[in-house]
């Protein structure tokens, strides 16, 4: 069984899904949410996101951490650099865990989820629902973002170990160049 551990980070909720199966098939997932404060100090707010991460990432040991890569909207140049300080402690995180950590850029999760880069959240929710077969709707947003950046990971790197590969190295992209923990 191949496990994957998607991440959206934010800085008021950071979703994350967790996927596990072989290949193109999904045996079992879950996924949530961290929750920090505006109220609280940003060190402390980074400080909480870290400390969950390493809590799940080790309680999991998954395969491969996916995490979504930083982008920056032209009205709000802020969200960005708080998206990249939180992307930062996810990757700290991972690599504090001794774990693969790749990064999507948000319309090639799109593209690959739904078939449109400028797919909706709605879009994307419902797409992520329907890989899963998940009946409900998927809530927070944030946790279905998450789940798809697994889904993605596990359909990309499916378990199939590639000769010559060390374990637990970064998934280049494609099923046939994909490790799998031993």
């Amino acid at each position: 069984m191949f496990k994957v551990v998607g991440i959206d980070p934010g800085l008021a909720a950071t979703g994350i899904g967790i996927v596990s199966g072989r290949g193109v098939t999904v045996a079992g997932y879950s996924f949530g949410c961290i929750h920090t404060s505006k109220s609280t100090p940003l060190s402390h707010r980074l400080d909480h996101i870290f400390s969950r991460l390493v809590q799940v990432f080790t309680a999991e040991a998954p395969d491969l951490v996916v995490v979504e890569d930083v982008f920056s909207l032209k009205e709000y140049p802020k969200s960005g650099i708080s998206l990249g300080q939180v992307s930062g402690v996810v990757l700290l995180a991972a690599a504090r865990t001794g774990l693969s950590a790749v990064q999507v850029p948000v319309r090639e999760a799109k593209q690959a989820l739904t078939g449109n880069g400028n797919a909706s959240k709605a879009q994307l929710e419902a797409a992520v629902r329907r890989l899963l077969g998940c009946p409900s709707v998927i809530r927070p947003s944030h946790s279905a973002d998450a789940l798809g950046l697994a889904i993605i990971g596990l359909y990309r790197c499916g378990g199939r170990p590639k000769p010559g590969v060390a374990p637990n190295q970064a998934c280049p992209g494609r099923a046939a160049d994909c490790p799998r923990r031993l």
